[in-house]
C-alpha cells in the first residue's frame, strides 16, 4: 500500500502541472479596481472581458447603496441556520415569490450557489433507475451533478437537435425497460418556457451577485425544497444578497436598456469576428468563444502579449476542458462596454492571430513545457 498523497507528488494533474509558471498571472490573476470595462491588472488598464457583469449590475450606484444599507442593518451572519430550521425569513419568501413571476412558474426557491444547487437538483430529480440525456458542453457543475448518478445517462452535441432527438429516442427505450423515467438537461433555450420543468437560472451573471434558484410547478418545487440535501442542510442565503437581489431583479424588470445595451455590445462584437474570420462556434449568448490552434506554451505567450502589449484582458482556455491543440480565448461582453473596447479588441486579435500563424509565439514559448515535465 502507498500513502494516499504520492500520487499527488508524482502527477499534479494536466493543469497543475503548469502552476509554477501559470499562477497570479493565466491562472488565479488579480483584477484590482471597481468592476467595469476597464481594470486594472499587473499595474496596467486593461479592457476587461472576465468578469460576468452582464448587465453592468455591479457597480451600479443604486444597487450598490442597497447592498450597503442591507449589510449595515443586518451584517454577513444573519439568517443563522438552514431554512427549513431557523433560517426562513419574509423577504426570503418575497424574493422567491418575485423570481417565480419573472420565469413565469409557479413557484421558486432559493439556492445559495449556483454550482452547489444545479448539482444537487440533479442528484435529487434521478433514482438509479432513471435516464440521464445531457449536452457534451455542459457546465462542471452539470457534469459533476450526472457524475453522482447511479443509472445511465447520455450526451448530445452541443446545440444539435438531431443529436438530443437521438439520444432521448435511446434514452426513452432503455427507461421502459428500468420502469425509469428521463431527464434532460438543456442551457439557452429560447421560447419554451411552458415545456421547462425545472428552470434553474443563477445570480453570478445577470444579477451580479451571489445564489441562484430553480422554479417550476408548486408540487415539483415543495419536493425538491423537501428533499435537496445541499440545501435542508447548509446555512440559508444571507439577508444582505437575498435584499441585493430584490433591488437588481427590480431594475432588470424596470430598466429594459441594460439588456439592449448588452445585446448591442454583444453583436458588434461577435459579428466584427466572424467578419475578420475568427471561429466563434455556435454561441448564443453573452459568452463569446474564439477558437484558435496551438500549443499550451503558445497560449501562454500570446495571452501574456494581449495582455501586457495590447492591454487586452480575457480568459485562456486549454486542455484538459478543450481538446489538445486549440486555445479557447473566452470574451464576455457586457452592458458597460463601448464601441472603443470593441475596436481595440479586433484589433488586437487579428494582429495576435497573424504572430500565431507565424510562429511567434511557438518562439517565445520554446523550452517553456520541457520546464514542466
Amino acid at each position: 500500500m502507498q500513502d494516499l498523497f504520492d500520487k499527488i507528488y508524482k502527477n499534479k494533474g494536466p493543469l497543475g502541472k503548469w502552476a509554477s509558471i501559470a499562477e497570479g498571472y493565466f491562472v488565479f490573476p488579480k483584477l484590482e479596481g471597481p468592476i467595469s470595462n476597464r481594470m486594472m491588472f499587473n499595474g496596467k488598464e486593461v479592457i476587461t472581458w472576465s468578469v460576468n457583469d452582464y448587465l453592468g449590475l455591479a457597480n451600479n450606484p443604486e444597487v450598490r447603496e442597497v447592498d450597503a444599507k442591507a449589510a449595515e442593518q443586518y451584517g454577513s451572519a444573519y439568517p443563522m441556520g438552514a431554512r427549513m430550521m431557523s433560517g426562513h425569513t419574509n423577504l426570503h419568501e418575497k424574493l422567491e415569490s418575485e423570481l417565480a413571476k419573472f420565469v413565469s412558474k409557479e413557484s421558486a426557491y432559493l439556492l445559495n450557489f449556483g454550482y452547489q444547487g444545479i448539482l444537487s437538483t440533479i442528484d435529487t430529480l434521478v433514482t438509479k433507475n432513471d435516464i440521464i440525456v445531457y449536452d457534451i458542453d455542459s457546465h462542471a457543475c452539470i457534469i459533476d451533478g450526472v457524475r453522482l448518478h447511479l443509472g445511465k445517462r447520455f450526451t448530445y452535441q452541443h446545440n444539435d437537435m438531431k443529436s438530443l432527438e437521438k439520444n432521448l429516442e435511446r434514452a426513452t427505450k432503455l427507461a421502459e425497460q428500468t420502469g425509469g423515467g428521463v431527464l434532460v438537461i438543456a442551457g439557452e433555450e429560447q421560447g419554451v418556457q411552458d415545456q421547462i420543468d425545472v428552470y434553474f437560472a443563477t445570480f453570478a451573471k445577470s444579477l451580479a451577485s451571489t445564489g441562484a434558484f430553480i422554479a417550476g410547478d408548486s408540487e415539483i418545487i415543495e419536493f425538491l425544497k423537501y428533499n435537496m440535501r445541499s440545501q435542508m442542510f447548509a446555512k440559508s442565503l444571507q439577508m444582505q444578497l437575498v435584499i441585493g437581489a430584490l433591488k437588481r431583479l427590480e431594475l432588470i424588470k424596470t430598466r429594459p436598456e441594460f439588456k439592449q445595451k448588452l445585446w448591442e455590445n454583444v453583436n458588434l462584437l461577435q459579428s466584427g469576428l466572424k467578419e475578420r474570420g475568427f471561429d466563434i462556434g455556435s454561441t448564443q449568448s453573452c459568452v463569446t468563444p474564439v477558437y484558435l490552434k496551438g500549443s499550451i506554451p503558445e497560449a501562454m505567450a500570446l495571452v501574456k502579449d494581449l495582455r501586457e502589449n495590447y492591454h487586452i484582458f480575457c480568459s485562456i482556455v486549454v486542455y484538459p476542458v478543450i481538446p489538445k491543440g486549440l486555445i479557447l480565448l473566452r470574451l464576455i461582453p457586457t452592458a458597460s462596454h463601448n464601441i472603443n473596447d470593441i475596436n481595440e479588441t479586433l484589433d488586437a486579435f487579428s494582429s495576435i492571430r497573424k504572430k500565431l500563424e507565424k510562429g511567434v509565439y511557438k518562439q517565445a514559448s520554446k523550452g517553456i513545457e520541457e520546464s514542466v515535465d
